[in-house]
């Protein structure tokens, strides 16, 4: 099967042609023929140029360069970038755009500068690929297109001297590392010489002179792929300035420095217009499996200057709340079983702690070694398995609607794996072996395959259907040893070969395989249009792993005939993970503003964002768009206003939503007032994660404890108490026994899955829709059972009688038996509950003598509040002594709101304050705020205390909530100079006593 190449996708011409344009005008004055060739010529005019780019960037709305070059640009030489996401066919798009240069401009030295042995394999075989469609498009132009190799420098001289169109492929390592360094090399040794990089030695059988020289003297045009790898030091620019170019094209996704940007197809637009296939994320989560002695090596290595490694562990503590996650930092001969009052973790005294990179580990003193990321007690192999099964399951589905639309389209999954010996090891007879992933593979893709609703499929051996790509070393005999290798070694250039090779192959019906397994080899460089499925079984490392992991399989899809198939049911990406939906896109998100880089952040406006809006000026006849300058000036006129803030976030003052809102702009941009909103909207995500960016500090005004109502108010609140308890035991048990009757099921450890359709807006990374319902999968998680009485009487302090006669009452061992832990953690709750209700029926508050709360407490925190959630203070700061203490009030409810707002300037309130975090009545369900604290005027003044509730209705309020309100009332009664009452509205917090 061949792929086929469309040459008429609009947003492909409109890179190309934005190129072109850049150079339109330019003069081919000159000699092209020089010592050692046949050179490009162009006259560069730099202001032609500046003004052509300028041009271009308006256009296409890019923000404009105001010069040609920066202040401090690296090159003499023109740069110009373009960015396109990955997928959407970037390499063809520069190809393609060095046949245009010839064509139109007579340019015929092209030097394709790349980073790695992964995207130089790419390159050659697109080039491979695409030759006789380029052939076919360019009527047979003849071109040569060759990998420089200091093996064969006469490809260097035939590179110079054609007089046709010559595309060479150069590593950046090949020639960066002593590139500019000589510059008399008449004062080198002869030992000093041989150890100069080839590309810059004279050599005999090029007349004396360099290689390096020959791609000088030509003055060739640079492609560079991927620049953020390639030039991204000072030793690789200066390799690049050596290598003479009369100017570059700068080609990737991820920019860090998009010099002179003129075209600019990101991740949002291209997955807004489908150019690549949309996200969905199949989230398998674990509970913890808290039956078990868990261990967890977290991290390992060096810290500061530190010459002794460290490592930390994740282990389990049992709490008041059940158990928990405890981190510790381990060093020689520290005891686990001395940082946890949890058994099990006897013998697990660190032996050793070794930090070799790439092989780090942690060996206990009773032989269990851990490894990065590694556990030991937990249910990491399920999430494994799990992970697979839903992995083969997708491809089955896939396959099978594919099928039912008569689509001939081949489907592959890629999974990712932390060790190559997971998959496949061979044996000491050179035997190949199935490690632990491979047989799960085999046992899952069997199983499903026998599915009725997949009885339609063909029937394929599963032997046939899974394979590897890793490195090989092969030893004496038989024996082949697969390696964990970084993607960037003499091992890894072979297997990205391979892959390469087999990159058509793949999508051919008739080749069995469809599931790839790898180590290193496929994380850049390769992709294939037809990956629906990538799985990745371990923990997301670098930062900006799950964007590179998802370019293995963004490309649309192809069928049978090699045609590029567009219909948004088909392409579709699900993306197994072993972290929740949220997680995974929050991290996504945050990965993508870091290669998008320059400051870039979803839902912050850029000042040009307004170019495109169509407006007609009174003697136009057809509406222009308003392009840069005027999209500044109404970005400016909606921060003046308040809508944005000095970074182009949107504020709370900007509430589309609410019926009263009429957005206020200048007159001029007043007919674009709907155009104006809709584009804000288009940066609003409503699940986008809270940040620093809409948070606001709190001012406290000092002069409001000069103010003698709240001087008095505080006087008689400010008192502290203890309360004073007594149960009878039979009760207990009748209702505690109850309780763990009536509390709902524990079910045994499970795994979740949950499958998101993903968005990708301007606003962020968020969930567009479910596309099945969870569900939920038991594991075997222990094999004894714990000391049940035991734990509960070490978490509820209860005698061991009374605590038998409560379980008996309950009758829920079953449940015990199949989740111990989770069954304990859940019965001292309810039997906390019971506690709880019949300790605080006949509470009573004893006052504390000289014990205060401090009036200075109010000013002695830093506070911050999301500005979403918090009334700002309009007319309390008026007069000698301020209504409330601070500028903002922080609210939890919309009846806090109103309050907040009834109350701000109220002449008839003195006094009023959201009570702070810190002033809490101690309760036997933990600490109880109250919410105000209020003097009002009538005839008198009156002191109030209230808690604001949205019903009286206790059944319809949480359990906890009452038994803090019954607190509150008693401990107010023994203060006996307030009147504490919930209130349920705005007139209900400010009625008098009765």
């Amino acid at each position: 099967m061949k792929l086929k190449f469309n040459p008429q996708l609009d947003y492909q011409q409109d890179a190309i042609e934005s190129t072109l344009a850049v150079f339109d005008g330019l003069s081919r004055d000159g000699e092209a023929y020089r010592e050692k060739g046949i050179a490009n010529i162009l006259d560069l005019n730099p202001q032609k140029l500046l003004s052509n780019l300028q041009q271009v960037q308006e256009r296409h709305f890019i923000e404009k360069a105001a010069s040609l070059f920066a202040d401090d640009d690296a090159y003499p030489f023109p740069n110009f970038s373009v960015e396109m996401e990955t997928g959407t066919g970037k390499t063809y798009v520069y190809l393609r755009t060095i046949f245009e240069l010839h064509k139109h401009l007579g340019l015929r030295k092209f030097v394709i500068v790349v980073p790695s042995v992964a995207i130089r394999e790419g390159v050659l075989s697109s080039l491979v690929m695409m030759k006789e469609h380029f052939k076919g498009l360019y009527n047979n132009t003849p071109f040569n297109h060759y990998l420089y190799d200091s093996k064969d420098l006469s490809r260097v001289r035939q590179f110079a001297t054609a007089n046709t169109l010559q595309i060479m492929i150069i590593n950046i390592q090949a020639f960066q590392r002593d590139a500019g360094d000589v510059e008399d090399y008449a004062t080198l040794t002869p030992q000093a010489l041989k150890k100069l990089s080839v590309i810059h030695r004279e050599q005999d059988r090029m007349s004396g002179a360099k290689p390096i020289e020959f791609i000088q003297d030509v003055r060739p045009v640079l492609i560079i792929d991927e620049p953020q790898s390639v030039d991204n030091t000072a030793k690789a620019q200066r390799a690049i300035n050596h290598l003479k170019p009369l100017f570059a094209l700068r080609y990737s996704a991820t920019h860090k420095n998009p010099y002179n940007l003129i075209y600019q197809l990101g991740p949002v637009k291209a997955y807004e217009l489908k150019l690549v296939k949309q996200i969905s994320v199949a989230s398998i989560q674990s509970q913890q499996n808290i039956n078990s002695t868990y261990i967890k090596l977290v991290k390992i290595g060096y810290e500061g200057k530190a010459k002794k490694p460290s490592a930390t562990v994740t282990i389990f503590e049992d709490t008041a709340n059940g158990t928990r996650e405890k981190n510790v930092k381990l060093k020689q001969g520290l005891d686990l079983s001395d940082h946890t009052n949890r058994a099990g973790y006897q013998g697990y005294v660190v032996d050793e702690i070794y930090a070799e990179p790439g092989a780090e580990y942690v060996r206990f003193a009773n032989n269990v070694i851990l490894e990065p990321e590694q556990e030991q007690g937990g249910i990491q192999d399920e999430v494994l398995k799990e992970q697979i099964r839903q992995t083969v399951e997708e491809h089955f589905k896939k396959e099978r609607n594919l099928l039912k639309r008569g689509l001939p389209v081949k489907v592959l999954s890629l999974f990712f794996i932390d060790k190559v010996a997971n998959y496949r090891y061979y044996d000491d007879q050179g035997n190949r072996q199935n490690g632990k992933l491979a047989q799960w593979f085999e046992e899952a893709y069997q199983e499903i395959a026998e599915w009725p609703q997949f009885s339609q499929l063909p029937k394929r051996p599963v032997q046939q259907v899974h394979n590897g790509y890793f490195a090989e070393v092969k030893k004496k005999g038989k024996v082949v040893e697969l390696k964990d290798t970084t993607g960037a070694t003499a091992s890894d250039a072979e297997v990205y070969e391979l892959i390469m090779r087999d990159k058509e192959r793949l999508l051919d019906d008739a080749e069995p395989l469809r599931f790839l397994f790898s180590h290193s080899a496929l994380k850049e460089g390769w992709d294939n249009p037809n990956v629906f499925q990538i799985c990745t079984l371990r923990e997301f490392g670098t930062e900006r792993e799950r964007r590179q992991t998802l370019g293995r399989g963004l490309r649309l899809a192809v069928d049978a005939n090699g045609d590029r198939v567009y219909d948004p049911q088909v392409n579709r990406l699900t993306v197994i993970a072993s972290e929740s939906f949220e997680e995974y896109a929050k991290q996504l998100q945050s990965e993508m503003e870091k290669d998008i880089g320059g400051g870039f952040k979803f839902g912050r406006v850029p000042a040009i964002a307004f170019a495109p809006l169509a407006t007609t000026a009174p003697d136009a006849l057809e509406p222009e768009p308003l392009g840069q300058e005027g999209s500044r000036q109404l970005w400016q006129a909606l921060k003046a206003e308040g809508y944005l803030d000095a970074k182009g976030d949107i504020t709370a003052r900007f509430q589309p939503d609410d019926l009263h809102f009429q957005l206020q702009v200048p007159a001029a941009y007043q007919p674009l007032e709907h155009q104006i909103i809709d584009v804000l909207r288009s940066f609003m995500f409503a699940g986008r994660i809270k940040d620093a960016r809409s948070r606001t500090s709190v001012t406290y005004n000092k002069r409001v404890e000069l103010n003698p109502d709240f001087q008095a108010l505080w006087a008689k609140i400010s008192q502290k108490t203890r309360y004073a308890i007594a149960f009878d035991t039979q009760k207990l048990i009748e209702l505690a026994g109850h309780k763990l009757q009536t509390m709902p099921p524990v079910q045994p450890v499970s795994l979740v899955v949950d499958h998101t359709q993903a968005s990708l807006t301007q606003a962020g990374v968020g969930a567009e829709r479910k596309i099945q319902t969870p569900k939920a999968r038991y594991v075997t998680t222990h094999s004894e059972l714990p000391d049940l009485l035991g734990a509960l009487q070490e978490q509820t302090e209860l005698t061991r009688a009374t605590l038998l006669a409560i379980i008996k009452r309950g009758g829920r061992l079953d449940e015990f038996r199949n989740n111990p832990q989770g069954f304990i953690t859940e019965a001292a709750r309810y039997i906390h509950k019971a506690l709880d209700e019949l300790l605080v029926k006949d509470i009573r508050y004893i006052k504390l003598p000289g014990e205060h709360y401090r009036m200075e407490q109010f000013d002695e925190l830093e506070l911050e509040t999301w500005l979403d959630r918090a009334y700002q203070v309009q007319h309390a700061k008026a007069g000698e002594h301020p209504q409330t203490p601070y500028d903002y009030i922080e609210y939890d409810s919309h009846i806090e709101h109103l309050t907040a707002r009834a109350l701000d300037g109220a002449e008839n309130i003195r006094f009023f304050c959201k009570l702070p975090r810190w002033f809490t009545i101690p309760t036997p369900v933990g600490p109880y705020n109250p919410d105000w604290a209020v003097v009002l005027e009538e005839d008198s003044k009156v002191y109030l205390i209230r808690e604001t509730k949205s019903t009286h209705d206790a059944d319809k309020r949480r359990l906890e909530e009452n038994l803090k309100i019954h607190c509150g009332e008693a401990h107010f009664k023994a203060l006996g100079e307030v009147d504490y009452r919930v209130a349920t509205s705005v007139a209900e917090v400010v009625s008098l006593p009765a």
